[in-house]
């Protein structure tokens, strides 16, 4: 392992560590039992909130996601504040985002059926940028295209049936060319 891959995994498991600390603050205040798993995945760092007793954390998760969104947020925001840089953390509570994730590799791969049996282009319901990306991934692995289109909150992912390779398109959001369009998870 070269030095500076050391220095990274270091800094992601500080980052990790600074998450932990600001999760165990919270759940204290907010009287909640929880243990904390810390890890570093895919180039950052990863802190889960895990509870043995089921539904005990599912008012940390909300509706959708949206208050792990939320908390997800300011836990980087926490992290940023005692780095100085900007943190891409992922956080997890009780399974909730592995749940989800496994719901759209399904999701994504019944659209890809329906691409290449009908040949007509899908359209995915309104996601955020982590659901956005693993539906990009699958399409990805399964050798199509895929785009996102939309503005937040009612962006989605589009599988492109057929693509002409001489109309590269760029997407405006990320400067980069559509297909695999969405960074991990950049804003999420």
């Amino acid at each position: 392992m070269s030095d500076t891959t050391k220095e990274k995994l270091s800094r992601l498991e500080e980052e990790g560590e600074l998450a932990a600390d600001y999760l165990e603050e919270l759940l204290d205040i907010a009287d909640l039992d929880g243990d904390i798993e810390i890890d570093v995945e895919n180039g950052r760092a990863s802190v889960e909130i895990l509870s043995e007793i089921p539904g005990a954390l599912d008012h940390l998760v909300g509706d959708d996601g949206e208050v792990l969104d939320a908390l997800q947020e300011l836990t980087r925001l926490a992290v940023q504040t005692e780095t100085g840089d900007r943190s891409r953390l992922m956080l997890d509570v009780a399974g909730h985002r592995a749940g989800r994730k496994a719901q759209l590799q399904a999701l994504t791969e019944e659209a890809i059926t329906r691409v290449r049996t009908t040949g007509q282009d899908q359209r995915l319901e309104p996601m955020n940028p982590f659901e956005r990306k693993v539906c990009h991934d699958v399409v990805a692995a399964a050798g199509l295209i895929s785009e996102s289109e939309g503005v937040e909150p009612h962006r989605r992912v589009v599988i492109l049936a057929e693509v002409e390779t001489e109309d590269v398109e760029v997407d405006v959001d990320r400067g980069e060319s559509k297909g695999h369009s969405e960074s991990e998870g950049e804003d999420q």
